[in-house]
């Protein structure tokens, strides 16, 4: 009669979890389609790449496994101008670059478990095709137009400058800029001929703004269309909020041309290419071609028509593109719009923000992969450190404490002894039932993780699992085995096919985060088919009475010894970059620096020099001449402070001209701000400094 009733719980806990998998799981004609944002082929992989590349791969193992036909795309973006300065100062061309980097990050992927479907090269012809077609359909429909416009000429280099070949002060906040965004300042882009005191990033020459035509989107036309795409679209609020927030200011044209021979050439006009951030996307769709060509497969079934499942899994400092720009340009064009847009936060090294120059890098091959560290405990903590849209720390220390805590001696520990002492005590899985407790906790663990993952919650989905293995060494505990075994074999047998059942469900849904680690266990719990290939509702599934392999520890700790050596590394490449930049300030004799002539002087005037933002001409009084000065400290002092003050000035500079306006000595100031060098007690305008 108790065997009865337990098949009776068992049929009942099963039918209440296919009605919750109906509910949970609604069934889509269309395949799902997840693209990551794409690397850049100038440089290698690092954990800010990861921060986006492995929660996406999550999310794709965990809606297939929860019955989805899903397409995972992705590529390599090779156009743009950074390829192009790369090339120039290595003597080769922009495309053995991108295909060099482009071999490092698919190789790298694959190292990380991050697998595609496919992943392909925007500087191949699918892509070249398909930008052609998108943008032609675009000026077809009146969205693009011609128009003259002001842009930088190194006249030293005779050619114009488009994007990261300029570099000058942003028009919106005033802080130093590069040619097509405001890296430094507002993080706003910037549209050609818009920066202030453009300079050539290659001679370092003053440029100057000629005419040239070029061809704008209408983005403008947009902003209703796009306010009310953007309050259906999908995803997480820092993409959907940070976009709304643009649409809702005046939206301006968006000029997609750029005068280079590397990229894709603009329909009608070969002495034009598409602006990177036109052709980079249209390779989602490319990419999606290519693998539906191989798949035997229709791409269209993907990008066409209504309710399109593309879901973008990109950075949230490439926001603006992926909710404004693209989907504007793919309504414009006819093509679908996307579904969701998933946005990580920004990522921090050892509580400083994340800079190559600086030395505040992890690397994935050279600090990581390379050191022999499993690929599965850094995909552990990108997805469970924080939430998937706040900002992230990454330490060696925290990365030791996690892993040893949270993996080791929580997930790992449960598993371990649940194998160890089933298999020593009655050679594998044990005669029995399972108890519906422990079916109810299983059934519970699946669908919270479930809505977890669909609402985009990556920690909130890992601390659940985690929980359910928290339970678990809980109830192994209370319930002592070890001591069972000598009083109560019936009642050890019971407590250890509860626990494979729970390590079983436990691996099902620890596979889309540790891959390598759960394919290992599976195998361990004498599991034939492959786990990649294996429904949630298998661990609800009795396991087949029967021997087992001997298990071995699945999970180590990372001993001090690594971490510090590792922490180690981090240091030396921060104080060697640190050294790097320390100015090596030469030393001069007395008799050289008697040369210098410096002098107090009281300021007679100053105004602001016209179409600059730095600059002011002043009129000093040296006591027995007035002299004319240009100085860069407009940005700090209002012109009208300034008359009266007395500075400190060196008189015998050779006399120059800045803007074409003659400047004959310089003002000396401290600092970044500025700060006037001025006599602690009044002196005469003149007085000699010695």
């Amino acid at each position: 009669m108790q065997l009865q009733d337990m098949r009776k719980q068992w049929f009942v806990s099963s039918v209440y979890f296919i009605e919750l998998s109906s509910k949970m799981y609604p069934m889509n004609s269309r395949p799902l389609l997840v693209t990551c944002g794409l690397p850049y082929t100038n440089g290698p992989c690092h954990l800010g790449h990861l921060r986006t590349y492995v929660p996406a791969d999550f999310y794709v193992r965990f809606m297939r496994r929860k019955g989805e036909e899903v397409v995972f795309i992705c590529g390599s973006d090779n156009h743009g101008t950074p390829i192009v300065v790369s090339a120039e100062k290595e003597g080769t061309t922009p495309r053995k670059i991108s295909e060099r980097y482009h071999t490092h990050f698919s190789d790298t992927f694959k190292k990380m478990q991050v697998n595609f479907d496919h992943f392909g090269m925007t500087d191949d012809p699918t892509t070249h095709a398909r930008t052609k077609h998108l943008v032609s359909r675009l000026i077809e429909r009146g969205y693009v137009y011609p128009k003259v416009i002001q842009q930088a000429y190194c006249t030293k280099c005779q050619k114009f400058l488009p994007d990261r070949y300029l570099e000058g002060i942003c028009p919106h906040c005033k802080k130093p800029a590069r040619g097509d965004e405001c890296d430094q300042g507002c993080g706003k882009h910037l549209e050609p001929g818009e920066i202030l005191e453009p300079t050539c990033k290659i001679c370092g020459n003053q440029a100057e703004y000629r005419e040239q035509e070029h061809f704008f989107f209408r983005l403008s036309g947009f902003q209703n269309w796009l306010r009310e795409y953007l309050g259906e679209l999908k995803g997480t609020d820092n993409a959907i909020n940070y976009a709304l927030g643009w649409v809702n200011e005046d939206l301006h044209d968006w000029c997609i041309t750029r005068t280079l021979e590397w990229g894709v050439k603009f329909p009608g006009h070969d002495e034009l290419v598409v602006y990177v951030w036109v052709d980079a996307p249209i390779g989602y769709i490319a990419f999606t071609e290519e693998w539906a060509e191989k798949a035997g497969k229709e791409w269209k079934d993907c990008w066409c028509g209504e309710n399109t499942r593309v879901t973008h899994f990109i950075g949230q400092d490439i926001t603006y593109h992926h909710c404004v720009f693209w989907p504007a340009m793919l309504h414009g064009a006819g093509y679908g719009t996307p579904y969701a847009v998933v946005a990580s936060g920004m990522l921090k090294i050892d509580d400083h923000k994340f800079s190559k120059s600086r030395g505040y890098v992890v690397w994935t091959n050279e600090d990581y992969l390379d050191q022999n560290l499993p690929a599965d405990y850094l995909r552990y903590y990108l997805l469970s450190y924080t939430s998937h849209t706040k900002e992230m720390n990454f330490s060696w220390q925290l990365f030791q404490e996690r892993i040893n805590n949270e993996v080791v001696n929580n997930l790992g520990n449960f598993i371990y002894r649940s194998l160890h002492l089933s298999q020593k005590q009655f050679g594998g899985v044990p005669e029995g039932e399972v108890e519906q407790e422990i079916l109810e906790k299983i059934s519970e663990a699946i669908a919270n993780v479930t809505s977890l993952v669909e609402s985009y919650d990556f920690k909130g989905a890992v601390d659940a699992i985690l929980t359910l293995s928290a339970w678990g060494n809980t109830y192994i505990q209370s319930n002592e085995p070890w001591k069972l075994a000598k009083t109560d074999q019936i009642a050890m047998a019971r407590v250890m096919r509860n626990c494979l059942q729970l390590a079983k469900a436990l691996t099902l849904l620890m596979e889309p985060v540790m891959p390598e680690r759960a394919s290992l266990i599976w195998a361990q719990l004498g599991q034939d088919a492959p786990i990649q290939k294996t429904g949630f509702e298998a661990g609800l599934e009795k396991l087949t009475s029967g021997p087992l392999p001997a298990p071995s520890i699945v999970f180590t700790k990372i001993d001090d010894k690594m971490t510090t050596e590792l922490d180690k590394r981090l240091r030396e490449r921060i104080d060697a970059l640190d050294a790097g930049k320390k100015p090596q300030t030469p030393q001069i004799s007395i008799e050289e620096f008697a040369k210098v002539e410096l002098k107090t002087a009281t300021i007679l005037s100053a105004e602001a020099v016209p179409k600059s933002s730095k600059l002011l001409k002043l009129q000093v009084s040296l006591g027995d001449e007035v002299r004319q000065i240009v100085s860069g400290i407009a940005q700090f002092h209002n012109p009208d402070d300034l008359v009266g003050k007395d500075v400190v000035v060196c008189t015998n500079l050779k006399p120059a001209k800045i803007f074409g306006i003659e400047s004959n000595g310089m003002i000396l100031a401290a600092g970044d701000e500025a700060s006037l060098l001025k006599p602690e007690t009044l002196v005469p305008a003149g007085t000699k400094i010695r």
